[in-house]
């Protein structure tokens, strides 16, 4: 799915233990139908010295992003962070972000899944016009940020999903601050959130 990207949260009520909202890219370890057991989009071909440097654009494809001039009429989207390895356990992109492309090349010879692919990195991209679903509010994006809204996703979990949905994809809990420890949280709180960075517990109130 391109353009947004959406993840679930594992968590509890509180007091209780609530487990770490998965910070990048993948939903919560061991959960199935997770984002993270989703097909990533991949970036493929460029023109520049850096393949997706910050402050590039990429067109999008059927099946792949390539890097186009910002000034194209093809333009869709512009890099706002570029970090090389795995998502895994590497930077959060910026909260704003609104999807990530996963940068690969193919080598064969140093495959190591038969894909014929390499990984090299992600690109953390920002669409040039709006809908932007990493927007506070709007239930997209590879991070949960303050404004953001929770529903339901099955025993004990919680999925991001936008403050203006209706039916099943109603909001429960809106995260309304992020502290640096959950002591920090208002009364009101109804549900801690991992979110990472300087202030990593968000404080998610009942809707």
């Amino acid at each position: 799915m391109f353009g947004r990207w959406g993840g679930v949260v594992c968590a509890v009520p509180v007091p209780a233990f609530v487990l770490a909202l998965a910070l990048a890219l993948a939903g919560c370890q061991g959960s199935p139908g997770s984002s993270g057991d989703r097909p990533s989009p991949r970036a493929s071909s460029g023109y520049g010295a850096v393949f997706l440097a910050v402050g590039e654009c990429s067109s999008r494809g059927r099946a792949s992003f390539n890097e186009v001039p910002c000034r194209s009429e093809r333009a869709v989207a512009r890099v706002v962070a570029r970090h090389d390895g795995e998502t895994s356990g590497g930077p959060a992109c910026p909260a704003r972000t609104d999807f990530v492309l996963y940068i690969s090349e193919k080598r064969p010879a140093a495959d190591e899944n038969g894909d014929g692919a390499v990984a090299r990195g992600y690109a953390c991209m920002r669409n040039l016009d709006a809908p932007h679903p990493g927007d506070p509010g709007r239930g997209g994006g590879p991070r949960t940020i303050v404004g953001d809204c929770l529903t339901a996703a099955g025993k004990g979990q919680v999925r991001e999903t936008a403050c203006a949905g209706t039916g099943r994809g109603a909001p429960r809990y809106r995260v309304v601050t992020a502290v640096p420890s959950r002591s920090a949280c208002p009364p009101s709180t109804s549900l801690y959130v991992t979110l990472g960075g300087s202030r990593p517990v968000g404080c998610a109130v009942t809707v």
